[in-house]
């Protein structure tokens, strides 16, 4: 495979979205959804030609990273899967405190591109927003439209739940979302128009 080949393939290069902030991430258009009775399904359990009342939830990746890699990998393969449920969110790829933040900073270049290819297929995509401690403000909340709805996780959360205060309200300060889907209880202390979801209800799916 020569240079100019790698430079057109679109897999290889990465650079067929609009992207936003430093990095050039890219970004994840704010989109319309109604979150009246919002329900999500795991990534891990979705199924290939889906029975109609699991296809009307949204789908999660709250789940070990292993368990979604090959959408960024090989997005084409799983896309006529997902493309079957209301709306995804976007891959939760890990961004814990204890990774170098150039991993970090990978995971959510991860996130905001797969988020970007699948609306540039069509499909409703929310974002879902994960960060580690203050240095990864430079990145973790670029490629997202200010005033979307975007999503997070809470499960871990209690384990350092000053961290996670600290870049949550550095979220509202920079995306000033319009709701925030949380997965999992809220903190008492959390502000915002937020959504909760139990994680326990998104593991009930019909078969």
């Amino acid at each position: 495979m020569t240079s100019k080949t790698m430079r057109d393939n679109p897999l290889f290069m990465r650079n067929n979205f609009k992207t936003s902030g430093k990095w050039g991430l890219p970004l994840i258009q704010k989109q319309t959804l109604s979150t009246d009775n919002i329900m999500l399904v795991a990534c891990s359990d979705t199924r290939a030609n889906d029975n109609n009342e699991n296809k009307q939830k949204g789908v999660h990746f709250f789940v070990d990273d292993y368990r979604f890699q090959g959408i960024y990998d090989n997005p084409d393969r799983t896309f006529e899967r997902y493309s079957q449920y209301s709306f995804l969110l976007s891959p939760d790829f890990s961004t814990y405190t204890d990774m170098d933040l150039w991993r970090q900073l990978q995971s959510v270049a991860k996130n905001r591109w797969v988020g970007a290819y699948w609306q540039s297929k069509g499909l409703t995509v929310i974002p879902t927003i994960s960060w580690g401690l203050s240095q990864s403000y430079e990145f973790c909340f670029d490629g997202v439209e200010k005033g979307a709805t975007v999503a997070i996780g809470m499960i871990g959360c209690k384990q350092s739940k000053l961290n996670f205060m600290r870049g949550y309200n550095e979220m509202l300060r920079r995306l000033e979302p319009e709701k925030i889907i949380c997965f999992g209880s809220p903190f008492d202390e959390m502000q915002g128009n937020i959504i909760t979801v139990d994680y326990r209800e998104s593991r009930k799916v019909v078969r």
